[in-house]
This record gives structure tokens, C-alpha cells and sequence, in this order.
């Protein structure tokens, strides 16, 4: 006789209303954006508010709920954005869609394509591993290239591809140490020390992070002010340096490293460059064409524009067959250049239509506040918020509102998007804060306890850094506030 095998059924014991509830929950929580859509759009016109500029504002505060809450996906809701400012009477349709358009986008789209063509080549590899053989020499050495090696690939690549390619060859390392999860304090270092790394480098150019592209599209299309390439390095890269001494010695004083010998990591990074071999024709072709475009965007950037720059070079990938589209297709995201889209197009609405300017007006320009206040607090809350909601959802959110704010309190608008901009790119303290975070933690080295620890001192020296070099250095730039 054959005896059947019984399954298991997990029955929901909870009372059905309590069930019906929890399965509905998403369906009232759209009901209620709705309704709360409805209820601004319907409120009586507040004082220094048009009618347009209150569909507007209905608009942005829904779309800030979604991004917060990510009931929808970022993209999705970006393209809310889009299709809801015509629809509203917001701008015309036409300007909407164009604004999707934007050079930003392009610029953006063009830096993945390039990213992907040096993963994919094996070029980015061999350049990390290059560079982290040369700090071999003992536990502290090793974890000074585990930042630094990063944060130097974080200028011209997105960091959370750095931080992806540099994932195996760190597990790699602690395997060959034979060290345990959640006893060993210089595995905690290695998977931190690569996480900041990326994240502090990728605030340093416009390449690390595609929200700095998205602030100066903001910039250009609210005030027709831009930040160039070198300028923009010229006035972060002080940060970034004192930011990586500053995680450094952090990530030292909290996990003392139990580990002396590390000849065996050293081995295995010997024995990666040996699989590696000698580069390809592929790889120097696509060396090539970065370092060209690096120094394009770095020369005539401003000129020529960095998306031309940019998809030039994409172009020339494809001529010389580096690449395919597969490859392409595999690597980016997509929905990542929707997002943007659509957050140019908010932002824009919202400035077009004095939405910003009535917001900031009745919060922070209400306070008495001096400008160093006002940049403090911004700062603050970029650099907060975007531990728990998309850096790109913090520019779209913030930087309208501080350009606005900026204004009336004679901040030069190309501080306030670096101010929203740079902060926005450095979460320390939690996994979901930045991919680079989440790399790390789901090595299973690392607690979240870990991470907070550390991760929320970063925070507060990275406000107090970024104050004191924006009041300080930068008014040699002739950025002053």
C-alpha cells in the first residue's frame, strides 16, 4: 500500500475581519492618498498660492508619500509625476514628456553603459585588484585599500557597482582567513571599510551617483544655473578626503582587528590577478575610451555637454564591439532612468508654479533663521533622510525647497544643490540606506547594531565636515552663503 505524503497546511487562525484587514490594507492606504489628493485639490486656494500651483502641490505630496512609503515602485511613481502634470493643468503636455528628455537622463543612461562595459570586461576587476595588492602589507594597510581602492572607483563608476564587483573578492579574503561570522571584528572592518569607501567616493564626481546629474538638472532647469565636472570636483573631493580619514579611523577604533597575518588574503588576490591574465585588446580599447571621456567631461564638458560626452563614447563601444546589447540589457536598470525623469519633471513643476517657494515660506523662511542655520538644517536632513528613502527622492524632495530658501536668504543656488546633492549620497547606518550597505550586510558578517554603531557618528561628523568646508573653502571657489 502506498501511503501518500501528507502536506502541511498552515492555517490562519486570526479572525476573518483581522485577515480581510491586513490583505486590504494596500487598497486603503490608495483609497486614502486619493482621498487626500482630492482633499488639497479641493481645500479653498491658500494665500500666496494659485490654483495651478495647489494642483501642483497635491502632485508633489503625493508623490513624496509613494516615494517614502514605496507602496509603488520609484519609477512608477516618477511616471505619476509625468503623467499627472498635464492631466492637472500643471504644464502642457508637451513640456512634460520633453522634460524626460533631459540631458541628465542621457548623461546618466551613458555612465551605466559605461560602468557595464568595464564590469563586463573584466577591466574593473583588474584595476581594483591592482590597487588593493599594493596595501598587502598588514591587517591596517588592508582595510586602508579597502577604502581607499573604492572610493577611487566610486569617482567613475556608479558606487553600487563598485560595490557589487568588489563583493566576491572581500568574501574571498575572509574565506581564506577562515574567519566566522559575528566573532571576527576585521571581517566587520573589510565589509565596512569597502561600503564607505564606495559611498564617500560616489558623491565625489557626477559618475558615482546618478542623483548629482538629477540636482544639477534640477539647478539648470529652476534657475538656469549649471555645476560643471571639474567644478564639481574641485569643491566635493576635500570632503570626500576627510571623510574616508575620518571612516578610517572609525572603523580602527571600533573593531580591533584580531587578525596579524594576512599573507593569505594577500595570496588571493595574487591568485586572482593570475586568472585575470594579461589584458585584453577588449579591456584597453575600453580604457581607452573611458579615460577620454573622463577627460572630455573633465575639459569641455560645459561646452560640448556630458551627455554628447557621453553617448559618444557609448557609441564607440558599440563600433569597436566591446559590447553588445545583451550585455547592456543585463546591467542597467531601466527603471532607474525612468525615476529621474520623472523627478525633473516634479521638480520643475513644483518651482515653475511658486509651490517651492509658498512651501519654504511657510516652514523654514517662517523660523527666524540665519543662512548658516538654514544649510545646517538642510544638510541634516539629506543626509538623514536618505537613510531610509532614495537619495533620488531626496533630491527631488529637498532641492526645490532649498533652492527656493536659498533665494531669500542669499544662498548662491549652487551651494543649496550641493547641499542636498553631496549629504544625500553618504548613509552610513543602515542596510536599506544604499546598496553599498546592503552588499555589506548580506555578507552576514555584519549586524545592523554593527552598522548604526558606527554608521551614526559618520552621519553628524559628515554634517559637520560638510559646514565647515562649505564655509570655509569654498568661498575661494566664489561659492558663498
Amino acid at each position: 500500500m502506498n501511503r501518500s505524503k501528507t502536506a502541511r497546511v498552515k492555517v490562519d487562525a486570526r479572525p476573518l475581519s483581522i485577515v480581510v484587514l491586513s490583505r486590504s490594507a494596500r487598497i486603503f492606504a490608495f483609497v486614502a492618498i486619493a482621498l487626500l489628493f482630492w482633499a488639497i485639490v479641493s481645500w479653498p486656494t491658500p494665500k500666496g498660492l494659485t490654483p495651478t500651483g495647489q494642483k501642483a502641490l497635491a502632485i508633489f505630496v503625493v508623490s513624496l508619500i509613494l516615494w517614502v512609503s514605496q507602496l509603488l515602485p520609484l519609477a512608477i511613481t516618477s511616471l505619476f509625476a509625468i503623467v499627472a502634470l498635464p492631466m492637472m493643468g500643471v504644464m502642457d503636455k508637451a513640456k512634460a514628456y520633453s522634460l524626460f528628455g533631459n540631458e541628465a537622463v542621457f548623461f546618466i543612461m551613458g555612465a551605466f553603459i559605461l560602468a557595464a562595459a568595464m564590469v563586463k570586461s573584466g577591466l574593473s576587476s583588474r584595476v581594483a585588484l591592482f590597487f588593493l595588492k599594493r596595501f598587502g602589507g598588514g591587517a591596517k594597510q588592508l582595510i586602508l585599500g579597502l577604502l581607499l581602492v573604492p572610493a577611487f572607483m566610486a569617482f567613475w563608476m556608479p558606487e553600487h557597482a563598485v560595490a557589487a564587483m568588489l563583493f566576491p573578492i572581500t568574501l574571498e579574503i575572509i574565506h581564506s582567513l577562515e574567519l566566522r561570522p559575528g566573532q571576527s571584528a576585521f571581517a566587520k572592518s573589510v565589509f565596512l571599510a569597502a561600503a564607505y569607501g564606495a559611498i564617500v567616493g560616489g558623491v565625489a564626481t557626477f559618475l558615482g551617483g546618478a542623483r548629482n546629474p538629477l540636482a544639477i538638472a534640477i539647478l539648470r532647469q529652476t534657475t538656469g544655473q549649471s555645476i560643471g565636472f571639474l567644478e564639481w570636483m574641485v569643491a566635493v573631493v576635500p570632503t570626500v578626503l576627510i571623510l574616508l580619514a575620518i571612516a578610517y579611523f572609525l572603523i580602527l577604533y571600533f573593531f580591533k582587528s584580531e587578525i596579524t597575518d594576512i599573507s593569505r588574503a594577500s595570496a588571493v588576490l595574487e591568485a586572482r590577478i593570475k586568472e585575470l591574465g594579461k589584458p585584453k585588446l577588449e579591456e584597453r580599447l575600453i580604457g581607452l575610451i573611458m579615460l577620454i571621456a573622463i577627460v572630455c567631461w573633465i575639459t569641455i564638458g560645459k561646452t560640448v555637454g556630458l551627455a554628447n560626452i557621453a553617448i559618444t563614447a557609448v557609441v564607440l563601444m558599440f563600433v569597436f564591439k566591446l559590447v553588445t546589447w545583451k550585455d547592456i540589457e543585463d546591467y542597467v536598470n531601466w527603471g532607474v532612468i525612468l525615476m529621474y525623469g520623472g523627478a525633473i519633471a516634479l521638480g520643475y513643476g513644483v518651482a515653475s508654479t511658486n509651490v517651492a517657494a509658498w512651501v519654504a515660506k511657510s516652514t523654514v523662511l517662517s523660523w527666524s533663521l540665519t543662512p548658516l542655520m538654514l544649510m545646517t538644517i538642510i544638510v541634516a536632513l539629506s543626509i538623514f533622510l536618505t537613510e531610509g528613502i532614495s537619495n533620488v527622492a531626496v533630491v527631488a524632495i529637498l532641492l526645490p525647497l532649498g533652492i527656493s530658501a536659498a533665494g531669500s536668504f542669499g544662498i548662491d543656488p549652487k551651494v543649496m544643490t550641493l547641499a542636498v546633492a553631496v549629504p544625500s549620497g553618504l548613509a552610513y547606518m543602515l542596510p536599506m540606506g544604499t546598496p553599498a550597505n546592503a552588499i555589506a550586510f548580506s555578507s552576514g558578517f555584519i549586524k545592523v547594531k554593527d552598522m548604526v554603531k558606527i554608521g551614526f557618528i559618520l552621519n553628524v561628523s559628515s554634517i559637520i565636515v560638510f559646514i565647515v568646508i562649505a564655509k570655509v573653502y569654498w568661498p575661494l571657489l566664489g561659492l558663498k552663503f
